[in-house]
């Protein structure tokens, strides 16, 4: 675990040293020359050619197009909840105290970030709290302006605050929490299904993304933790049916009803299962816990080299292909959420010392992505440090809980 821990030690003072704020690979629409051109900014060709110019590119053009770095909501969502996994850690085993910190100093990175994360949510007329990225994003099927607020986002936002009010028990980052279940129930669209429905991604589409379905899903099970309201578990109960529907014989599951998204990757699928199974600790239902089973045995198996420890990204990919560490980063919860992480240990132990080798820089940060022996060296706040700051203090918080050295 010690090498572990000095990787994650040296990646808290990365960020810390950054004070969390960073680029990000789709963050191309934040550039001030491209948005004084009226021509360009209002093409939505336009927007989703420099979007890919910006995340493809090796070579990072960033400040030459003034785009300047910033704080990612969905980024420091992230490093407030492996902040509150790093607190109960050192706690619990206080030698960690030298590297990572000491309770105090823990929890006053805490309450930074988590007033941070209260600071930069998404303003507007929406029912309840909620978060979106502070860039705007174009796809083929819609636009979505910075800050317009996504399922996806304020998901990570409310388990981030929850995690922080359990800490720190102040009654803001509760209330927040509470108040994203009227922008979910009021402010979604509904995509209806044969069995239930699904949660559009954003208040402007009506597209079904059945990750993002069961991130928001996740969301109102863990409000119905704390309200007990059976009109809540009536709406869970909904949302699942319509996602379990679509589970495939091999037990994976598509991306969307999109046409060409019937492609399954590692970190979606990784949302898709950790949602069900924290959704199933208060459901307790058969057919959820029968389709974790089903679609764990083909994760499992089909996204990691256990030989490499390397994290694939597609199940048809080989160790030669595109290796993206938010495989990695999000695998780790995903298996300690499973109950599955003491018994996959050895392979998230090789998983995260080939990341250190591989993709670590001298300074701690992490880059971007790597193929064959090209590796982009990019280091993007939220993608993939503040992902790997996650990920590797679930590994802790679990080592730590166990009782393991």
């Amino acid at each position: 675990m010690n090498r572990i821990v000095e990787s994650l030690a040296k990646l808290q003072k990365y960020c810390e040293s950054e004070d969390f704020k960073g680029w990000d690979p789709y963050d191309g629409l934040n550039s001030r020359i491209f948005n004084a051109i009226p021509l360009l900014k209002n093409s939505a060709i336009c927007r989703l050619a420099m979007i890919q110019l910006f995340k493809r590119n090796p070579i990072n053009l960033r400040r030459f197009a003034l785009i300047p770095k910033d704080y990612n909501p969905k980024g420091i969502a992230l490093i407030l909840t492996g902040y509150c996994n790093i607190y109960d850690a050192v706690i619990e085993n206080p030698t960690l105290q030298q590297r990572l910190g000491s309770p105090e100093q823990v929890l006053k990175k805490i309450v930074k970030l988590s007033q941070l994360l209260v600071d930069i949510r998404s303003k507007g007329n929406y029912h309840g709290a909620c978060w979106g990225y502070e860039f705007g994003w174009q796809s083929k099927a819609f636009y979505l302006p910075a800050y317009t607020p996504t399922v996806v986002v304020t998901s990570f936002a409310v388990d981030a605050l929850f995690r922080a009010y359990q800490i720190t028990r102040c009654q803001k980052y509760l209330d927040l929490a509470l108040s994203s279940e009227k922008f979910i129930l009021n402010d979604l669209n509904r995509i209806n299904k044969s069995e239930g429905y699904m949660f559009s991604y954003s208040p402007l589409d009506n597209r079904a993304v059945y990750n993002a379905t069961l991130l928001g899903t996740k969301t109102l099970t863990a409000i119905y933790e704390y309200k007990q309201e059976k009109r809540l578990m009536e709406q869970i109960t909904m949302s699942i049916r319509s996602v379990l529907s679509i589970q495939n014989p091999d037990g994976s599951f598509p991306h969307s009803d999109q046409v060409g998204n019937k492609w399954r990757d590692n970190f979606h699928t990784g949302f898709k299962l950790e949602s069900l199974a924290r959704c199933n600790r208060i459901l307790g239902d058969d057919a959820i816990q029968e389709a974790i089973e089903k679609g764990y045995k083909h994760w499992i198996v089909k996204f990691f080299n256990r030989e490499s420890g390397i994290c694939l990204y597609y199940d048809n990919d080989n160790i030669n292909s595109s290796i993206d560490l938010h495989c990695l980063a999000q695998a780790i919860p995903t298996l300690y959420y499973l109950n599955q992480l003491g018994n996959e240990l050895p392979l998230v132990e090789k998983s995260i010392k080939w990341a250190i080798d591989n993709m670590q820089s001298s300074d701690g940060g992490f880059y971007y992505r790597r193929k064959g022996d090209r590796l982009n060296k990019i280091k993007y706040m939220r993608w993939p440090n503040a992902w790997m700051f996650y990920g590797m203090s679930f590994y802790l918080k679990y080592i730590c809980e166990n009782g393991k050295n």
